[in-house]
């Protein structure tokens, strides 16, 4: 019997793996007290504003959500000084990420990605039969003149993370400048900035300065990270009205649910817990790089909450003494790092112990 075939281009696609949960590592191991650190979640979770928020819109969860997303989007305008035409919602980011490959890409069209690049963009530009064009990475991250580069007449997305999963690197506001200036005006340029709210290099720069500048650029943000609220899934595009429309041509009519709509208008008035967060990240970055350092690892800078550590030695069996101790972090072997875990910025706890269970792993003997 023969059976409905896929397109050539979803049958070739290798699928995203999410960081392993909690609940299969403690059935696998029998482990009651395991620890994540895999997957850049806020380890303080969501603030009291968005708690309450989520508990009051509960009542209204038989109806179907606002498919405008009226209050979000204009809590979201007034954030960023703009029409609420301007900005998509989806559901996450990464939503948005594969809204955009399929409002703007199609097969025989190009798009441009930095090697190390957030795994979920490769496999949407593949998916709508496009042609994916990876420019190499300089010291794990963006190389803006190697990306400028490979941009060619049939490219239509550059695809730009800042700061970039997995690695943590960043462009400084005047490189990133530089290759958004660079790219011609018929492409579109996404510049992701998920880990935003963790910055704080000085050298670092928001591309949402130069919307009015560029008619071209696109801008996506979450509220999975530093607001605490990965559960529910929901995110955001900045662009033009013009570019918002395709979006929402594409877009599923209530691709965000009502609880995600009320939490994420709470989560943006909470600026106590946006803080505590940052800073809480900011001094377990200075915890995690100082005892990686104690242990001879290195990493790359990071103006994420997570750090990218080369193990020297195959990253898959230290994450998988690390899983029978309990802490899961991130190997990143189909990022094409097979010696690097990524790990998590957790709580001062999660900290000591995920250095302890790495130190534990890396002194156990090789396999030959």
């Amino acid at each position: 019997m023969s059976t409905p075939k896929a397109t050539s281009a979803v049958r070739s696609l290798a699928p995203y793996i999410p960081g392993k949960p909690l609940e299969e590592l403690e059935r696998e191991y029998g482990i009651a007290d395991s620890i994540k650190l895999a997957s850049n979640e806020n380890p303080l979770g969501c603030g009291s504003r968005a708690r309450a928020a989520m508990l009051q819109s509960i009542d209204g969860i038989g109806l179907y959500p606002d498919g405008s997303g009226f209050q979000l989007k204009h809590a979201l305008a007034r954030k960023h000084g703009c029409n609420a035409g301007c900005i998509t919602l989806g559901n996450g980011s990464n939503d948005l990420l594969v809204l955009l490959a399929e409002a703007f890409l199609e097969p025989g069209a190009e798009s441009v990605y930095s090697q190390y690049c957030f795994a979920i963009w490769p496999i949407a530009v593949q998916a709508t039969g496009a042609v994916g064009k990876t420019a190499a990475a300089q010291e794990y991250g963006h190389d803006p003149a190697a990306m400028l580069a490979l941009i060619g007449p049939q490219t239509r997305v550059v695809y730009i993370a800042n700061p970039n999963n997995p690695t943590g690197t960043w462009l400084t506001g005047s490189d990133l400048e530089r290759l958004i200036d660079g790219v011609p005006s018929r492409v579109l340029v996404v510049v992701d900035e998920a880990y935003i709210e963790y910055a704080t290099e000085v050298s670092y720069q928001t591309a949402e300065q130069w919307l009015p500048r560029f008619p071209n650029l696109v801008v996506t943000r979450t509220f999975s990270k530093a607001y605490g609220l990965a559960g529910l899934r929901v995110g955001y595009a900045l662009s033009t009205p013009e570019v918002a429309d395709m979006l929402n041509r594409v877009r599923a009519p209530f691709n965000v649910n009502s609880v995600a709509l009320a939490a994420a208008a709470a989560a943006l008035e909470d600026e106590a817990h946006l803080r505590a967060t940052a800073a809480m990240n900011t001094s377990g970055m200075h915890q995690v790089r100082e005892g990686l350092a104690a242990l001879g690892v290195l990493c790359q800078p990071s103006q994420g909450n997570f750090v990218l550590a080369d193990v020297a030695r195959p990253a898959g069996a230290v994450y998988e003494n690390m899983l029978r101790q309990g802490v899961i972090v991130r190997p990143v072997g189909g990022y094409g790092l097979p010696r690097h875990l990524r790990i998590t910025i957790g709580t001062k706890e999660q900290n000591a112990r995920m250095l302890t269970a790495l130190e534990r792993a890396l002194a156990a003997p090789l396999n030959r």
